[in-house]
């Protein structure tokens, strides 16, 4: 899929911070490995996980290409975009989302955390179908450290790393079965996951959606402060779209 691009990269200078656009800067840092491209549009294998990485400032050619990766009538999620897509772009899914970053997390191991891997997608699959965290998918597992809790050989809380800029690791797949909440698991294995960010050099962060509340009360007390408000949003390529490049 990939195509060069002779346009100048004039959105890599005025990067401000990595976490700006994270995966963008996930796909052109720690990440790469993962990277599909078309032009100047980055993006991670389908099935590892659904983030498109377009420029900071996106031109028409960008979302041309973009539309080329995804095809007549895709899907794609997008964040941190500085500009709504095209008008013939169908909005399906807005939300209002915030940035959490490592303030004064009192990052430690648990002993009672197993590292998850590709042994335990079903059932990694299975409890996120059941308490719907976010986008977890068949090969998300690849993205970072996983661990998991389990009771009665069942597993039944995880938390994970997912989008990776330099210097930074985002936590995500957070999640607890509705039988064993209010145990405080969610908690414990947030902070083991810090703890081996941290062990790294690294700074954890995290996103969660506005709405929620509880979970951003949750985040705050355990040390994370509110870095920037972004925006998560999922729109279709339009059946009918330019050929890249104007071919």
């Amino acid at each position: 899929m990939t195509q060069n691009d002779t346009r100048p990269r004039t959105d890599a200078p005025a990067r401000l911070h990595p976490l700006d656009n994270p995966a963008r800067s996930s796909l052109t840092g720690p990440h790469a490995h993962f990277a599909e491209n078309r032009g100047r549009v980055l993006r991670y294998p389908v099935d590892v996980s659904p983030w498109i990485a377009l420029p900071d400032a996106p031109d028409a050619q960008d979302w041309v290409d973009l539309a080329a990766l995804a095809g007549p009538g895709g899907s794609v999620a997008l964040a941190a975009l500085q500009a709504p897509p095209p008008r013939d772009w169908e909005i399906v899914f807005r939300g209002a989302g915030v940035q959490l970053v490592d303030a004064a997390v009192d990052a430690a191991p648990d002993p009672e955390a197993v590292p998850l891997g590709p042994r335990d997608v079903p059932e990694m699959l299975d409890l996120v179908a059941r308490t719907r965290p976010g986008p977890f998918l068949p090969r998300t597992v690849e993205l970072g450290t996983y661990l998991g809790i389990r009771r009665g050989g069942a597993l039944v809380a995880m938390a994970g790393e997912r989008l990776h800029p330099p210097g930074w690791t985002e936590i995500s797949g957070v999640c607890t079965d509705e039988s064993v909440r209010g145990q405080g698991l969610a908690s414990r294995l947030v902070l083991a996951v810090a703890h081996g960010i941290r062990e790294r050099g690294e700074t954890p962060f995290l996103h969660a959606s506005a709405s929620n509340t509880g979970a951003i009360r949750l985040y705050e007390s355990l040390g994370f402060r509110l870095r920037r408000r972004t925006e998560f949003l999922s729109a279709l390529v339009p059946a009918r779209f330019p050929s890249a490049h104007g071919t």
